[in-house]
């Protein structure tokens, strides 16, 4: 593509910020939208966009009253601008790795099943072993997550897989049980032979859609030959507000051995049971971005968090 030139003769190269600002505007068709996304103020935003257009000598938005709308020249910039925007993001990349390992900025995406069960040990190894780490968490559902790391605001994610995600590679921890948890004096408390076909027809609590777990529930109920048509009345946000609904009687959930003895411990209401083997799993993991300039630091960072997680009621993945 040629840029346009100044009266001069000087080339107007677009920059970096123009860019990035267009690219926002382009995802979103909204300018507050973008603005907010980027940090950057309405009017900024609209005279950086102006800019780019008057240096590459072409309209990229259909400007309305009520909307905004990419013209056709605007769909082919936008596709460039990001992939400069992607290649400029991991040669930052590249750099920071190279200068020093486990330094900067590490920008961290957990899912809310894990994040209350497994962030005490992952803050300590990072306080322990990588003081020079500067660990932000962000604690989001999965599919935020794969979208904060595939345009790069995030580094690493810890969540359960397989993901099924293009372009992200998985480098699994841990697997780990599901253990019913149930109203006391439940017909299956106490037992440590639970078959998956007693899934059929228990009245099963169930976190809102979004949630992997739920998905991951479902897919265990389906696979214990429970009807799809079997509807599911209640849901929670949280695993807290789970079993306190299970608590009250309205009927059983199913979690994760990590979470069980934080959300069951001091409710004398509840009772747990636990399935014949091979018992309902889940595999957690920490994903990057396929070719990511980290990856040797990720892979290190992710060796050291098996030796701290030995002491939970997992099964360690072998790295």
């Amino acid at each position: 593509m040629a840029f346009p030139t100044s009266p001069g003769g000087r080339t107007r190269q677009p920059s970096l910020a123009q860019l990035r600002a267009f690219a926002a505007v382009a995802e979103h068709l909204h300018f507050r939208e973008a603005a907010a996304e980027i940090g950057m103020s309405q009017p900024a935003l609209s005279g950086a966009v102006s800019a780019l257009e008057e240096a590459l000598g072409v309209q990229l938005l259909e400007r309305t009253t009520r909307k905004v709308l990419l013209s056709p020249a605007g769909e082919r910039v936008a596709a460039r601008a990001r992939a400069v925007l992607d290649a400029v993001g991991a040669l930052m990349e590249e750099a920071e790795a190279a200068r020093a390992p486990f330094t900067g900025v590490l920008r961290l995406g957990v899912i809310p099943t894990v994040a209350p069960y497994l962030l005490p040990a992952v803050l300590r190894l990072v306080h322990d072993t990588y003081p020079d780490l500067d660990l932000q968490v962000h604690e989001e559902q999965t599919t935020s997550l794969l979208d904060g790391l595939a345009h790069g605001r995030l580094d690493l994610l810890l969540l359960a897989v397989p993901l099924g995600a293009p372009q992200v590679t998985e480098i699994p921890l841990f697997d780990e049980d599901f253990v019913l948890v149930a109203p006391k004096e439940h017909w299956l408390g106490g037992r440590g032979d639970i078959p998956r076909a007693a899934l059929k027809e228990l009245n099963l609590l169930l976190l809102d859609e979004g949630h992997c777990l739920r998905d991951q529930a479902l897919d265990i109920c389906r696979e214990a030959g429970r009807d799809e048509n079997t509807p599911v009345t209640t849901s929670a946000a949280g695993l807290s507000t789970l079993v306190q609904l299970v608590a009250g009687g309205l009927g059983v959930t199913l979690l994760p051995r990590t979470a069980l003895r934080v959300e069951t411990a001091r409710n004398d209401l509840l009772t747990t049971g636990y399935f014949a083997d091979p018992a309902p799993s889940r595999r957690i993991a920490l994903a990057m971005r396929a070719g990511s300039a980290r990856q040797p630091e990720f892979e290190e960072f992710a060796a050291a968090l098996r030796r701290t997680l030995r002491g939970l009621p997992v099964r360690i993945v072998r790295g």
